[in-house]
């Protein structure tokens, strides 16, 4: 998947083919604002406002408490973006942001749009981590109500693609102990609940991780009527004891790219000791390509935004499958997820 311009007519897309657009320009400057409108869409409420049925642009100033003229600025803006439709003069969403932006859709990324704000600071520090080598670490330095934001944003992704990764998963037979690495919010662990009647989760994550997701595991077992199947506990999984033959399954969801080599090799290492005969480890991740300019460019931006953010970056299938051999695991050819294009599942099993 590429992120860039897209022609909207016949003459432009043959103007872009000869390559005298300067792409660089449009991307960088086009892209800023583009951004920048979602993000305030959101967080001014107008995407949840508009979920209510259409308005005029002084309505939506009104209801909102902003100046007319610029709020009617940023709704042309957000039309031009093809979120927001324009009709004898009154706005609405799009039927894109009906599934996106909608509060009340079960696909909705409104909360991950939000933690954008807290992405955008991190990202002016890519220069100096280019210069010094020296990334942020952003699980030490986030302030509480930014905790908040990135566990409702993670939730908010999660939707996308749990319900695939959980029927790609080969679950052994009668499973009943699930444990879920890093999952925070806990959808997933809710997701596979849901779909197995005897499996129970417990989803270990960092203390700041629990404090913040508690409420939003709470309001999604108890709509699915799961209260006590999946419940946190506080702590470090590359440190805590994870057991031995304990578990079916052992979920790690877009953790790894935290780590460097050594230390993912350890951690499915001991993964590998917690597992039941037959049991599995999945690691979800986004896919690094194997060499530059290979795999699409969405591969090649996570790589660089998470050796920004943490320690590492990205990890390939072919590197993910090392870690799982060395520890004695039996390897399963890789899952691409078609919810969620450029992230994958790694999956292994403990020989029985």
């Amino acid at each position: 998947m590429r992120i860039g311009c897209v022609p909207e007519s016949l003459p432009e897309w043959m103007v872009l083919h000869t390559g005298n657009v300067p792409t660089p320009l449009l991307e960088s400057l086009g892209g800023l604002l583009l951004t920048r409108q979602l993000m305030a869409g959101a967080k001014l409420g107008i995407f949840s406002l508009l979920a209510t049925g259409p308005l005029f642009a002084g309505e939506v100033a009104a209801r909102l408490g902003t100046a007319p003229g610029a709020t009617e600025k940023l709704l042309g803006a957000l039309v031009g973006a093809r979120v927001l439709a324009f009709d004898q003069g009154r706005f609405a969403l799009a039927p894109l942001a009906r599934c996106w932006l909608d509060p009340e859709s079960p696909t909705s990324l409104l909360d991950s749009l939000l933690f954008r704000y807290d992405e955008w600071r991190f990202t002016e520090n890519l220069e100096q981590f280019v210069q010094t080598g020296r990334p942020l670490d952003v699980h030490r330095e986030l302030p509480g109500e930014a905790w908040g934001r990135y566990q409702r944003g993670m939730r908010s992704l999660a939707g996308l693609s749990a319900g695939e990764v959980v029927q790609r998963t080969p679950v052994p037979a009668a499973a009943r102990a699930m444990l879920d690495v890093g999952g925070s919010h806990g959808f997933v662990s809710v997701s596979f609940c849901r779909k197995y009647p005897a499996l129970s989760a417990v989803i270990l994550d960092l203390p700041a991780a629990v404090e913040q997701a508690a409420p939003i595991l709470a309001r999604d077992l108890a709509r699915e009527k799961l209260e006590g199947r999946v419940v946190h506990r506080a702590g470090n999984a590359l440190a805590d004891d994870l057991g031995r033959d304990a578990w079916d399954i052992v979920f790690v969801g877009q953790l790894v790219h935290h780590f460097d080599d050594a230390t993912n090799r350890d951690l499915v290492k001991r993964i590998a000791h917690s597992l039941r005969p037959g049991g599995v480890v999945v690691l979800q991740e986004v896919i690094r390509p194997a060499a530059p300019g290979e795999g699409g460019q969405l591969g090649a931006l996570m790589d660089l935004y998470f050796a920004l953010t943490s320690t590492a970056g990205t990890w390939s299938f072919q590197e993910m499958a090392d870690w799982q051999r060395s520890a004695g695991l039996s390897v399963k050819a890789p899952v691409r997820l078609r919810t969620a294009p450029g992230i994958g599942l790694q999956i292994a099993r403990r020989p029985a």
